[in-house]
């Protein structure tokens, strides 16, 4: 590598220093990749520019080029494939400088309909010793052959570009990374939530249809009740699909939140269902914590009405010292703890990973004809002062 300091004059360095506050500003990846090749063939005013990527097995992967018209891209068999000087600077990992490209060492022959060039100027982008491509000049305009300056000028470019292309790739990956999580939040939250009343709802329709021949206003107040119910469902769904959270979650506090959950699942089950709340709870609890003990609650009543055949159940919610607990208790069937995943499925598994991702820890407590219990317990906001005792 020539030494920068020597080779490039004041506006050189000036014209570098732009280039690379334009590359580097941009996260978009194929548009990082097209601004290195433009810049590149402006610093050196050359008639021909291109980027190539390599792939698996040395090869070009992508070939990014400027100077070549569309008419003379579409002539070409194909595009340049890692070979001859190409490849030699994708294996070397050294600048290859030339000024006759047909007579130069290891030149393979252009593809058929192939602009003609002759001189050569051939950088590697490396970052952490791995070559993320290479950047390609042919011709200068003025006729001249590559110098010094050339070759300083692109090689501060390239390390530049090397910088560029990975903030661009790990924003990319960021992105992707988000998505991928996003899904995942969604799909519990539908899980957790819309399934779980629609599963309410075909509750409520079974008991009208008992009581229709007994008691049919009855059975009217319950089907306008399953109306109702669907209809927020509807709401619940359009909400998820402008990424919002359940009105639910989004109208009211915790405490209401619960509260309207039992008064639900009480009216949808007509099982027994008591909620025990500290009031202190809410100011103790972020957002994000109070979202996951709100969805647990919520599926493990849900999986008591489907598994427990239980008579009463009880809500507890409360702060013990350092974390807030909460527990789902019935008087059902209970169940063999050994078999617990083939009997909750994806809810157990919903209800796990919602309190880990708050810091939380999830306790499921049954055996046969003893009910079941389930405890979650979450860390108080680091905020929230203990006071101590006597205090």
């Amino acid at each position: 590598m020539v030494d920068h300091s020597q080779a490039l004059s004041e506006d050189m360095l000036r014209a570098i220093h732009r280039a690379a506050l334009s590359i580097t500003s941009e996260l978009s990846l194929p548009r990082v990749l097209e601004l290195i090749v433009k810049t590149a063939r402006q610093l050196v005013r050359v008639k021909y520019a291109a980027l190539g990527v390599p792939g698996p097995g040395g090869r070009l992967e992508q070939f990014i080029t400027e100077g070549m018209t569309d008419e003379e891209l579409s002539r070409m068999t194909h595009l340049p494939e890692g070979k001859g000087l190409l490849g030699q600077i994708l294996t070397s990992s050294e600048t290859v400088r030339v000024d006759h490209m047909r007579a130069a060492p290891g030149a393979a022959g252009f593809s058929p309909h192939h602009p003609v060039m002759d001189s050569f100027l051939g950088v590697p982008i490396i970052a952490r010793g791995e070559i993320l491509g290479s950047l390609y000049l042919c011709d200068k305009e003025d006729g001249s052959l590559f110098n010094d300056s050339d070759q300083s000028l692109i090689e501060m470019l390239a390390a530049y570009a090397a910088v560029a292309i990975e903030n661009a790739r790990l924003y990319q990956q960021v992105r992707r990374l988000a998505v991928l999580e996003e899904r995942e939040r969604i799909g519990m939250d539908l899980h957790d939530g819309i399934i779980q009343s629609i599963y309410a709802v075909g509750l409520t329709l079974e008991h009208s249809s008992l009581l229709l021949e007994d008691d049919r206003d009855a059975a009217k107040q319950r089907l306008r009740y399953a109306i109702d119910a669907l209809n927020q469902t509807i709401r619940d769904i359009r909400n998820y699909i402008m990424d919002l959270r359940p009105q639910r979650m989004k109208a009211h506090d915790l405490g209401e939140s619960l509260r309207q959950l039992v008064r639900e699942f009480r009216a949808n089950t007509l099982i027994e269902v008591k909620l025990e709340m500290d009031g202190e709870i809410e100011a103790v609890l972020n957002e994000g914590t109070s979202t996951a003990l709100f969805h647990i609650a919520q599926e493990a009543l849900a999986n008591a009405a489907k598994h427990a055949a239980a008579t009463e159940l009880r809500v507890v919610a409360r702060r013990e010292d350092r974390h807030v607990r909460l527990e789902v208790i019935d008087n059902g069937v209970g169940f063999d703890q050994e078999q617990v995943d083939n009997l909750l499925g994806h809810g157990l598994s919903n209800m796990s990973l919602r309190a880990q991702s708050v810091g939380g820890r999830l306790r499921i407590d049954s055996a046969p004809m003893r009910g079941t219990t389930v405890t979650a317990t979450f860390p108080l906001r680091k905020s929230v002062v203990v006071p101590s005792a006597g205090r």
